[in-house]
């Protein structure tokens, strides 16, 4: 990525400019071409994920379908509801859980099993 180069055209002439302006641990992910600043997420989402995501054949994929797969893998991993909240940064628990956090079956036999054994 770090060889890659981004042709803007500007009039006449095309500009290039490299892909990625720094690549440190705690740079950006998605960078404007131009000056390396954050992008805007509506070009996040439709330059970058929704091509990913039709190419891994889902259909349909936002910023709620992206925080709601999140909440919901966390929960999968035994994330306690506390620590789900600090990773979305949300004030309140309450919306970590009625929003993003979804019914899950497999979840709730887990849970039982756990009760019986």
């Amino acid at each position: 990525m770090k060889t890659l180069t981004v042709e803007v055209k500007a009039g006449s002439t095309i500009r290039r400019y490299p892909a990625v302006k720094s690549d440190g641990p705690s740079d950006l992910v998605f960078q404007s071409v131009v000056k390396g600043a954050p992008m805007r997420d509506n070009n996040i989402l439709v330059r970058h994920i929704k091509p990913a995501a039709s190419k891994l054949g889902v259909p349909w994929v936002n910023w709620l379908v992206l925080r709601r797969s999140f909440a919901m893998l966390l929960k999968k991993n035994g994330a306690d509801v506390k620590d789900a909240q600090a990773l979305m940064r949300h004030s309140k628990a309450s919306t970590t859980m009625d929003v993003y956090m979804q019914f899950d079956s497999e979840s709730q036999r887990r849970v039982v099993d756990g009760l019986v054994n």
